[in-house]
């Protein structure tokens, strides 16, 4: 089992850019997630228990944390970062189809007046923190112009998908530290397989229950009679109450009500999250407008409310239907029978679920400006508290 030490190594070290390529470097291959702790959960995850587990989707994470002590505006300390999820890899310049839900509206996520308009998603999707938006969104769009992308109106990468959640609380947010050479780092870094979680990414400086929050990630397959399709999804957890911090039905924030965030009863505590659902299925734009609120079941399974100040917002897309994009002729596209869709529903919840759990178990504890720390969710004692009322798997 990896130390907590490496975050804070990383801290004190100060170093100002750390990159995650999404494959683990070796020394978090030991890292547990929520299924090795025991948490029990439902339902048969792919092989990397990833978003990735749908074939093409890459990921790739930019983290930056520098500097420890009082608030410098401008200086730091840094806690942030960016997340890109491309939906077929990094030579993307097609479509697919999609959509988008907005639980609460607290939060904000470009390009969806044209996700809505056209069913299509034509750019990566990125997450970072709230000050950081207006950045990337440029940065995507001149990624793509370098990449030798059209540099005209195209309603897809002129209109990139760019969401946030707010890490004021451990990060220099009004700093504006995230650059768009880290924007270009991410989308050059995007890979499949393994995807690193909690303090990474735009996750980094993130909050969830009044734990350490971040990225978190997971799949599911569903059988051969209903299909083999996989659902895979990434959640930004940066919201939630500890009082209704549910995991596996057990009511843990009730069980483990010290380690708040200090000082004080700040630190994220309605917050946002943001969730990217992607799958294989071949669901059409309607279809995926319902695939989609279903994240929302997912996330009040572990406690989430949607509270008045909480940003919470959801996307989906589906890889299949390759003539999407098409331009001339007419398209030929399959779609899922409404009467068979119930499964992906189920997937998408229960990934949902996993994936938050996942991103709390991953994060380590971190102290950012003014000595602001949020403590990582104790593995030792969630294990207890889930033997307490015989949820343990083992």
């Amino acid at each position: 089992m990896r130390s907590r030490t490496s975050t804070r190594m990383i801290s004190a070290l100060g170093i100002a850019c750390v990159l995650s390529l999404c494959v683990r470097p070796a020394w978090t291959q030991a890292k547990p997630r929520a299924r090795d702790l025991g948490v029990p959960f439902e339902g048969l995850p792919g092989r990397w228990n990833a978003i990735t587990d749908v074939a093409g989707v890459e990921v790739g994470q930019v983290t930056l944390i520098s500097g420890q002590g009082r608030l410098v505006v401008g200086q730091g300390p840094v806690r942030t970062g960016v997340t890109a999820i491309f939906p077929q890899g990094r030579a993307f310049r097609e479509r697919v189809f999609g959509a988008w839900f907005t639980l609460n509206g607290n939060g904000e996520m470009t390009g969806t007046t044209w996700l809505k308009e056209s069913g299509c998603l034509g750019s990566p999707v990125l997450i970072t923190n709230t000050q950081s938006v207006g950045v990337v969104r440029d940065a995507v769009t001149e990624w793509n112009v370098k990449r030798g992308g059209s540099g005209d109106f195209s309603g897809d990468f002129s209109l990139p998908v760019v969401a946030e959640t707010w890490d004021g609380f451990l990060n220099d947010i009004g700093g504006f530290h995230v650059r768009k050479d880290h924007v270009f780092r991410a989308l050059d870094g995007a890979k499949t397989g393994p995807v690193e979680e909690g303090n990474v990414g735009g996750g980094t400086g993130m909050v969830c229950h009044q734990f350490k929050g971040g990225i978190g990630t997971s799949s599911r397959v569903l059988g051969p009679g209903e299909g083999g399709y996989t659902v895979g999804v990434l959640v930004q957890a940066n919201y939630g109450l500890r009082e209704t911090l549910t995991i596996a039905g057990v009511p843990v924030g009730r069980e483990i009500t010290d380690l708040m965030p200090e000082p004080g009863p700040a630190g994220g505590k309605e917050g946002s999250i943001i969730v990217v659902v992607a799958t294989d299925a071949p669901l059409l734009p309607h279809q995926l407008d319902r695939l989609v609120k279903r994240t929302a079941l997912g996330v009040a399974v572990v406690g989430g409310r949607g509270n008045n100040s909480s940003g919470d917002i959801f996307i989906a897309f589906s890889t299949a239907n390759p003539e999407v994009a098409k331009t001339t002729g007419t398209a030929r596209l399959a779609m899922l029978p409404n009467e068979r869709i119930d499964p992906l529903f189920g997937a998408t919840v229960r990934a949902t679920e996993e994936a938050i759990v996942n991103a709390l178990v991953a994060a380590d504890t971190m102290t950012g400006i003014n000595g602001n720390t949020v403590h990582a969710l104790p593995h030792a004692r969630l294990r207890e508290v889930l033997n307490k009322y015989n949820r343990l798997a083992k």
